[in-house]
């Protein structure tokens, strides 16, 4: 019997027992729809926080209060180990363009009868050049306005909308708003940003209180050069705090690469955990495959014995049950390839990250389909092409 014969035949069978054949795909359809749908969600999440991270700039490294590894005493907010001479010599370092000293709280801001808590950063008039702010109305803050410690203020659309309401970035410019009680004028709007930004030396005399700065950032000529200067920007800093072994650093130095590789790590880690879950039900499946497939071998020993009374062999036998086991798993793989990516479509669209769905997925899954329906039809197969012909045709 050649191939096309056997195929036939395969197809007839599981279409005279529809209903048995969906519910024996059902395992396969929820193990392949669910790996594709995590793998997709994980790498959208993962392309989410990579975007979030290398917007806030991929040449940006920030130093921070307090060492890496943190005991008691030594979280960023409670340690002031960073001052403004320490700015002063990371902008001598040959890679870096500029440095910045910022502090941030989280405090009330009140315009308009509308109360709002936003995170008021103090912030030199670098910041504008080191993260390409969008300015969608009015002027950033100027070196004037840090020297003189003005109560200026620019602020995101968010914070404006949350204060004004909707549609009133274009009407606030020179608006008075209170900041923690004291009167400011906004002089610019950013847009696509809930920060509230005013001159560093306001924040520090002003509002905080404070001369130390709660971090620095550092803008370094291009990212390749990064973590060269990373090192260099380390060294400086033990020198500047008159401290002699690295391990005893009152401070950390991160880069948002470091950050997005370790963040990559993880959630790929994860996924791959969640994969792996999810993936049992793959197992569970092909073992109901195998199951179906033996009491399909007991239901049509009558028919095995005809095939072999008119001249099927051995491997026609094997074959075709074969063909039915892989038909199976394959039309389930595909079926829950395409609601796997449907999940993934409705799940990046709820938790609004990038929908992503790798070819490697997609082959990986009809891969897997296959093998299974070898694997676990394998046995059945054989035990149906074992039967002896005699003893077929008398089977009750």
């Amino acid at each position: 019997m050649d191939f096309t014969e056997l195929f036939i035949l395969a197809i007839d069978a599981l279409k005279a027992n529809l209903v048995r054949t969906l519910l024996t795909m059902l395992g396969i359809i929820i193990g392949i729809a669910s790996v594709i749908a995590i793998i997709s969600l994980g790498s959208g999440s993962t392309a989410s926080i990579v975007n979030e991270i290398s917007s806030f700039g991929a040449t940006i490294v920030t130093v921070s209060p307090g060492r890496n590894v943190r005991g008691p005493g030594q979280s960023s907010g409670s340690v002031t180990t960073l001052v403004a001479d320490d700015v002063d010599a990371l902008t001598k370092i040959p890679t870096v363009i500029r440095a910045g000293g910022i502090v941030s709280k989280n405090i009330s801001v009140t315009a308009n009868g509308e109360i709002t808590s936003a995170s008021v950063k103090g912030v030199t008039d670098a910041y504008d050049d080191m993260h390409i702010l969008s300015l969608t109305y009015g002027s950033f803050l100027e070196e004037s306005d840090i020297l003189g410690a003005t109560r200026d203020v620019v602020m995101g659309d968010g914070v404006v909308e949350e204060l004004f309401g909707e549609g009133a970035e274009e009407f606030v410019i020179g608006e008075a708003v209170r900041i923690d009680a004291r009167i400011f004028h906004i002089i610019g709007v950013i847009d696509d940003s809930s920060d509230v930004l005013i001159p560093l030396s306001t924040a520090q005399k002003v509002l905080y209180g404070q001369s130390n700065l709660d971090s620095i950032e550092v803008e370094i000529v291009d990212a390749d050069s990064v973590e060269a200067a990373t090192t260099t920007i380390e060294e400086t800093m033990l020198l500047q705090h008159d401290i002699l072994n690295a391990d005893d650093a009152d401070f950390s130095v991160r880069s948002s690469q470091a950050m997005t590789d370790s963040i990559s790590s993880v959630t790929g880690t994860l996924t791959a955990v969640i994969s792996s879950i999810a993936a049992i039900s793959l197992l569970v499946g092909g073992i109901g495959i195998m199951n179906i497939m033996l009491v399909t071998v007991t239901e049509r020993t009558r028919e095995i014995g005809l095939l072999k009374a008119i001249g099927a062999k051995r491997k026609d036998i094997l074959t075709q049950f074969l063909i039915e086991s892989v038909v199976l798993t394959l039309f389930g793989g595909f079926i829950g390839m395409v609601l796997g990516m449907l999940f993934a479509y409705v799940g990046s669209s709820l938790l609004s990250i990038p929908y992503i769905v790798s070819i490697q997925s997609i082959v990986l899954a009809l891969s897997v389909s296959t093998a299974i329906g070898v694997l676990f039809g394998w046995y059945p197969a054989n035990q149906a092409a074992k039967l002896n012909p005699i003893d077929a045709l008398r089977y009750e």
